[in-house]
């Protein structure tokens, strides 16, 4: 395999997909100032799902080549304000990311729950009372929630299992996922992500793996809801 075909292969699909909308930028489909054609419609052209042509839409934002002005459209930005080309550090795919996470912590709360102790409990339970006054002095909350999740695979014992879930959560620090964090997330969706962790606390408290498993799930998905997909 030549290093130009592992080059391709190792891109990200959201880097793909932003790939094919600059070269039709820069051939000449869509003239400087234009708006891009409605989403559905772009995506059914590229032959995409739209939650990754949005990931690529925004990578592109992020390098000057669109603007996305909500609730008119994207469009094509000026020349002189165009980079050229997408960083290499630009993150995971956020949507791909969510998949992984609840994959993850799905099996990983179920180990939680079998080495649940009154010590771990309190401490995840800090993690929740801390998120709770971030979200009432109009604090970041990212900090109390990654804490919450990682506090909860420090009750499996197993460090690898930590490690993971730390380095997932983290990825949501990258140029595209803060990005996106930027434009979705707001009070409305903490206090929501707040009482999802409520319920998990519970069922984990509850020592029951079937439902603590069920609620970190629904966590996940409904996180991905509001923020890669809404």
């Amino acid at each position: 395999m030549t290093d130009t075909a592992k080059t391709f292969e190792t891109r990200r699909l959201y880097q793909q997909i932003a790939d094919k909308v600059r070269a039709l930028i820069q051939q000449g489909d869509y003239r400087e100032g234009s708006r891009l054609p409605p989403e559905r419609d772009l995506a059914q052209q590229l032959g995409v799902s739209r939650p990754s042509l949005r990931e690529a839409l925004i990578a592109l934002e992020i390098e000057g080549s669109v603007e996305i002005r909500m609730g008119s459209g994207v469009y094509v930005c000026s020349r002189a304000l165009r980079r050229s080309g997408m960083p290499v550090s630009m993150g995971e795919s956020p949507q791909e990311l969510m998949q992984a996470r609840g994959v993850l912590e799905g099996g990983v709360i179920v180990l939680a729950c079998v080495h649940a102790t009154p010590e771990g409990l309190a401490r995840v339970q800090a993690s929740v009372e801390a998120m709770r006054a971030d979200i009432a002095a109009g604090r970041d909350v990212l900090e109390h929630d990654r804490e919450f999740h990682v506090r909860i695979a420090e009750m499996t014992g197993n460090s690898v299992l930590v490690s993971l879930v730390a380095a997932l959560f983290d990825e949501r620090r990258g140029p595209l996922a803060t990005h996106m964090r930027k434009r979705l997330e707001g009070q409305p969706t903490w206090h929501e992500a707040l009482a999802e962790h409520e319920q998990v606390y519970r069922c984990l408290a509850l020592r029951d793996p079937l439902l603590a498993e069920s609620a970190m799930r629904s966590h996940i998905r409904a996180a991905a809801d509001r923020w890669v997909i809404p």
